[in-house]
């Protein structure tokens, strides 16, 4: 394991659902102190009230100043100005972003500095930093993503995985797209918060209020309700299935309206990690139903392991990832026919072969990848 550096680390969301750069970060900062840069100037906002409540709150979190969430972990969230296609901004955004983070550093730095980056267009500040390492911790297609600039965001991320010392991605299909820039690109899956999803195995969780009076079976799916999550496809089933009842948990940007006159369809709204748990025990089967899609081809779904170390079989649409993972307890299907056999095998599956699934997940734990990536350093 790292010990005794400063690591600066670029990633946006401090304050989200925790993802994989939450739970890399949380264990390095065991042994070394993180600055986590609450990065913001990928993307150019739009007048969608969605991101007018997304600069509200970064403004607010601007104003807090640096701020201290756990020990040896520190938030920042600098001034800046999100136009990432326009070089004057990006000149601007490169003197003040080192100007705030050294003041930080000047506090903060314990033992050599290190950079890393789930953002992918941070390549511009790495002649500011005296770091012995910069890391470059690929989870998604960013360039796919609505209101990126793609080009833009290429020629970033390529200038990125050439000065990095070293790519991580989370997909064979990033690994690919990155290992043509840096041959030190290594493949790291997403791992899982195994203790805290077994609980859902246990007999003492308190059943949630808004989920005690759903029927059951019960098909969950918990995360954020984007674009990429197949809504309809959900529909079909729930109207061919009115005995089966579906709940998601999680925000939405998206209009539910379409949908919520299914009297078997339930949005329940975000929940808090801590309560994850509780909520999967009253589910029989964890839904992966993402479209497929640039976006969705070259992820993973940090809840698949969620669901399986929950002891829940899941069913998803072909991603190519779970696709190759030829797990027990996870079914693929594309069409709502072929969901409905699946969800069915799913429902069939014994308490045995869920229990068994889950211990499996305790081998893909969080501090077995961030093992291999230190290793890899």
């Amino acid at each position: 394991m790292l010990e005794g550096r400063t690591i600066v680390c670029f990633a946006s969301g401090y304050d989200a659902p925790p993802t994989s750069k939450h739970h890399i970060m949380h264990l390095l900062s065991r042994h070394n102190i993180v600055l986590w840069i609450n990065y913001h100037a990928s993307r150019a906002p739009t007048a969608s009230s969605s991101d007018l409540l997304y600069i509200a709150r970064k403004i607010s979190q601007v104003l807090k100043g640096l701020t201290n969430p756990r020990k040896n972990l520190y938030v920042l969230t600098p001034l800046v100005v999100p136009l990432p296609s326009y070089p004057w901004a990006k000149r601007i955004n490169r003197t003040i972003l080192i100007r705030q983070i050294n003041r930080a550093l000047v506090r903060l730095q314990q033992g050599p500095l290190q950079v890393w980056t789930f953002a992918p267009d941070i390549a511009y500040l790495l002649d500011d930093f005296d770091a012995e390492k910069v890391v470059y911790y690929c989870v998604d297609d960013f360039s796919s993503f609505a209101g990126y600039n793609k080009q833009q965001v290429l020629q970033d991320e390529e200038e990125l995985c050439r000065r990095a010392d070293l790519v991580i991605a989370s997909s064979m299909a990033l690994k690919e797209m990155k290992q043509q820039f840096n041959p030190n690109t290594i493949l790291v899956r997403h791992g899982v918060d195994y203790e805290h999803f077994a609980k859902a195995l246990s007999n003492d969780l308190a059943i949630p209020e808004d989920i005690a009076d759903i029927p059951q079976p019960i098909l969950g799916f918990f995360g954020l309700i984007r674009e990429w999550v197949d809504l309809e496809l959900l529909a079909d089933v729930a109207r061919r299935r009115p005995d089966w009842h579906i709940v998601l948990l999680g925000d939405s940007t998206i209009d539910l309206s379409p949908y919520q006159n299914l009297p078997n369809m339930h949005f329940l709204g975000r929940k808090r990690y801590e309560e994850l748990p509780a909520y999967c025990k009253q589910f029989d089967v964890g839904l992966v139903p993402f479209k497929i899609n640039d976006i969705t081809k070259a992820g993973i779904p940090i809840k698949l392991r969620e669901y399986l170390a929950a002891g829940l079989p899941v069913v998803s649409t072909p991603l190519p990832e779970i696709s190759l993972l030829k797990k027990t307890c996870v079914y693929v299907a594309d069409t709502a026919d072929g969901f409905i056999e699946a969800i069915e095998l799913a429902l069939a599956v014994s308490s045995k072969e869920r229990f068994e699934q889950s211990l499996a997940m305790a081998r893909e734990t969080w501090p077995v990848k961030v093992d291999l990536i230190c290793r890899n350093l």
